[in-house]
């Protein structure tokens, strides 16, 4: 299938703070801001790097928070202002997928876009590029809503799952969607060999997804309908901060995915990771003899495996005695909890705020 290249548009999702990431992700610079990976570029730098293989630097818009405008600027000098999407506040994929889509039909009818998240790790860039072209060019000949489906390496519950019918081909029908199942219930899917992990990156005609909207979130689609002459305009910002209080905080999983029956997911394998939880990054981390993973210059481990240390660069750091723990230092805070509680840590988040402690995060 060819490609029409001039017709292909990619949406960078960056407006969550990433809680789970406390300490090094906070509200004022959340994780797809940091180098988290110590490779000299943010996750947000790294995923629009990936996006210039696919289409040209034009056509790259980011859909964030109002108050990371300028953080976007700094970090994405290449791309226009008028190519950052600010949202008054977020409100899940449902919204800003929608938002985006009404901006850039503005600009071509017969766009097609990539969305994906901003902080995601991809091993394999062109792999991914290999099958994202194979989506486009799917997506502009046809009227289906699509996502990537990672081949799952392990029975991970902090995952969305995507059941598939198996047609021998690389892009196949979705069966059902499964939210973050319980660890039973991932081990089956895992020895069933029908499912695959949510990467949450998206491929659609403007078009089609608009028409999803107008049948499964209609409510929704009447507000931004009622505000499409406002896009790519001086007040669209104002006009977008009297619709966004109406709408309904929803993924587009649940809202469009789900419901939808003309839904396909193409079956990858390009080395991903969403990065959600610090033992994510352990997981993609390089390990020492004694399976510990270092980010930090001035580490010495005693006695001690199956850990992870995040500390900054000017600090001498000993550890001795611990196994299988996450120690993270920054200007911020202090984190030291056990490998297998990183899901928690959005809990300490919450109750940190429950405790006004706000300025720390």
């Amino acid at each position: 299938m060819m490609i029409k290249y001039q017709n292909i548009y990619c949406v960078i999702m960056a407006g969550g703070v990433g809680s789970r990431f406390w300490p090094m992700s906070t509200t004022k610079s959340p994780k797809q801001f940091h180098d988290v990976l110590g490779v000299g570029k943010t996750l947000i730098q790294q995923t629009y790097e990936r996006l210039l293989k696919i289409t040209s630097s034009d056509k790259i818009f980011v859909i964030t928070d109002q108050d990371y405008v300028n953080l976007t600027q700094d970090q994405l000098p290449a791309i226009d202002r008028k190519q950052i999407i600010a949202e008054p506040f977020g409100m899940n994929t449902a919204p800003c997928s929608l938002y985006s889509a009404f901006k850039i039909k503005q600009l071509d009818e017969n766009a097609t876009l990539l969305i994906c998240p901003s902080d995601h790790l991809i091993l394999d860039t062109d792999d991914f590029v290999k099958d994202a072209k194979l989506g486009l060019a799917s997506a502009q000949a046809n009227d289906f809503l699509y996502t990537l489906g990672i081949n799952p390496t392990r029975p991970d519950t902090g995952y969305g799952y995507i059941q598939f019918i198996e047609n021998g081909e690389k892009i196949k029908s979705v069966k059902t969607f499964t939210e973050k199942p319980n660890l039973n219930m991932a081990k089956k899917f895992m020895q069933s060999g029908d499912f695959l992990w949510n990467s949450g990156i998206f491929i659609w005609k403007v078009s089609s997804i608009l028409k999803a909207f107008k049948n499964f979130l209609p409510d929704m689609y009447s507000s931004f309908l009622s505000i499409e002459d406002k896009m790519n305009r001086e007040d669209e910002f104002e006009q977008v901060k009297r619709v966004y209080p109406t709408l309904h905080k929803i993924s587009i999983d649940v809202g469009i995915l789900e419901k939808a029956k003309n839904v396909k997911v193409i079956k990858s394998n390009f080395g991903w990771s969403d990065l959600g939880t610090w033992d994510a990054l352990y997981e993609r981390g390089m390990k020492d003899d004694k399976k510990n993973v270092t980010f930090g210059e001035h580490v010495f481990f005693y006695n001690s495996q199956g850990n992870m240390i995040f500390a900054k660069k000017n600090k001498a750091v000993v550890i001795d005695g611990l196994e299988d723990y996450i120690v993270v230092d920054t200007a911020n805070g202090l984190l030291i909890t056990p490998l297998n509680k990183t899901q928690e840590v959005k809990t300490y988040v919450n109750d940190l705020r429950l405790n006004k402690k706000n300025n720390f995060l």
